[in-house]
């Protein structure tokens, strides 16, 4: 079967959103191409990829998602859902420049695995998909994990920032995940001696492309993967949760939160644009929580809080 590809010029705050555009639209796939989802292996970091530099140099300048639709003609909405999208996102999405080619079937499913290789985030967890093969050390906590339409491999500052953090204040206990997409914290939770995990995504579609990644790892005793809008539904409480989702949806989660997370207990907050920090230490502080830390990279922060 032949494919219509579709390539969008964007920036790196732009790609999820873009990208989610494109599957409402009936896109089966997307791929984000982004240079600064990628360290340079020639600089120190936090965390580092078992990636070469030609595959690097490869990549475009600017930010591309590409989208794979079952037709020969792009959408009609397309040019005016772009249109429309840096007005309802307040962001600069950059170009929003289009354009499309036809793909064959192989050519999607291959090329797209070229740039994603295992990679090691924060001192232990080790990212690897399903098609590579990683000797870990012994200390190493890896998580395999294939990446399914538009939702993350682990790669991004938000995720990693959370890996790190989880990584630092996680001590033991019932974990909450809010937000899963690819199931990528609630997996390491798991990796970290979580006996019981909830990890929520109000997009049924997250929903079961995290529960085949819990799967994959061998976690189906416990992880359990549920649909729902935030908290609503829960009637537990836990001693650790995770939200890395937009700063916006945290200061409605505060609050409501409390009910959900014990005493003393430690909730990590990604997703957070730099711009947005600050609103969202005065919602933590208004809420009773105090902060433990926070972490900033590239364009985004994550805070570490407790439970007063």
């Amino acid at each position: 079967m032949d494919w219509t590809e579709v390539n969008v010029s964007t920036t790196t705050q732009g790609a999820d959103i873009v990208s989610a555009a494109l599957i409402n639209l009936g896109a089966k796939g997307t791929q984000i191409v982004d240079r600064a989802d990628v360290p340079d292996p020639t600089q120190p970091h936090g965390y580092w990829e078992l990636i070469d530099q030609e595959l690097i140099d490869s990549m475009p300048e600017d930010v591309h998602v590409k989208a794979w639709f079952q037709s020969y003609k792009i959408p009609l909405s397309l040019m005016e859902t772009l249109r429309q999208l840096p007005l309802l996102s307040g962001m600069d999405l950059g170009t929003l420049d289009v354009s499309s080619d036809t793909a064959k079937e192989k050519d999607w499913t291959e090329y797209w695995k070229r740039f994603y290789k295992p990679f090691r985030i924060g001192k232990r967890f080790v990212v690897k998909p399903g098609w590579e093969t990683y000797a870990a050390a012994p200390q190493d906590l890896v998580i395999e994990l294939d990446p399914g339409m538009a939702f993350g491999t682990g790669s991004h500052e938000t995720t990693a920032l959370c890996l790190e953090l989880m990584e630092k204040y996680y001590l033991g206990g019932r974990m909450l995940d809010i937000g899963t997409g690819s199931g990528i914290l609630a997996i390491a939770a798991a990796r970290l001696g979580a006996e019981k995990i909830t990890a929520v995504d109000v997009d049924p579609l997250a929903v079961r492309v995290a529960a085949e990644n819990v799967s994959s790892n061998g976690l189906d005793e416990i992880i359990f993967v549920r649909q729902g809008d935030l908290t609503k539904g829960l009637n537990e409480k836990y001693d650790f949760a995770v939200a890395n989702i937009l700063a916006d949806v945290i200061l409605m989660l505060l609050q409501p939160l409390k009910d959900h997370v014990v005493n003393n207990g430690v909730c990590v907050f990604s997703g957070i644009l730099l711009d947005k920090k600050e609103g969202v230490l005065e919602g933590l502080q208004s809420a009773g929580y105090i902060t433990l830390e926070i972490r900033e990279r590239g364009d985004w922060c994550a805070i570490a809080a407790k439970m007063a």
